[in-house]
C-alpha cells in the first residue's frame, strides 16, 4: 500500500520557491512495480504506469512523465527526488519509499517530472 503525498497552498508555493513539499496521507498505487518511479496519466495512480528505474536527467521525452497527474514510489531503498527541470534543476519534491502524490494539480510537477534523483 502507498501513502498519498497532499501539496497544501503552503507546501505549493513553497514548491514554486524550489523547496520540498509534501505531506502523507494514505492511497494505494500497486501497479508501480518494486524498484521504479512510476507517473500517471491520471489522478490516484489509475491506468497503466510509466516507469524508470535509476537517475534520470531527461523524464520529458518520456509521455507518463511529461504529462503526470500522479507518481509514486515503489522504491526499494530510499527516497526519491522529483525535479520540475531537466538535470535536477527547479522545484524538488522528495517521496519517501513507499509513498506517492495522487494529484499533482497546482504543483510545478503537474504534467511536468523533468527529472528524477534517488537517495
Amino acid at each position: 500500500m502507498f501513502k498519498k503525498v497532499m501539496a497544501s497552498g503552503a507546501a505549493i508555493a513553497a514548491a514554486a520557491l524550489g523547496l520540498a513539499v509534501g505531506s502523507a496521507t494514505t492511497a494505494t498505487a500497486d501497479t508501480c512495480p518494486s524498484g521504479a518511479l512510476c507517473a500517471y496519466l491520471s489522478a490516484n495512480y489509475a491506468g497503466d504506469p510509466g516507469t524508470v528505474y535509476g537517475n534520470n536527467d531527461n523524464l520529458l521525452q518520456y509521455t507518463k512523465f511529461n504529462n503526470a497527474v500522479s507518481v509514486s514510489n515503489s522504491g526499494t531503498q530510499c527516497t526519491v527526488t522529483i525535479y520540475s527541470g531537466l538535470s535536477r534543476s527547479g522545484s524538488h519534491m522528495d517521496i519517501p519509499r513507499g509513498y506517492g502524490n495522487g494529484n499533482l494539480s497546482g504543483t510545478p510537477f503537474y504534467k511536468n517530472i523533468a527529472s528524477n534523483h534517488w537517495c
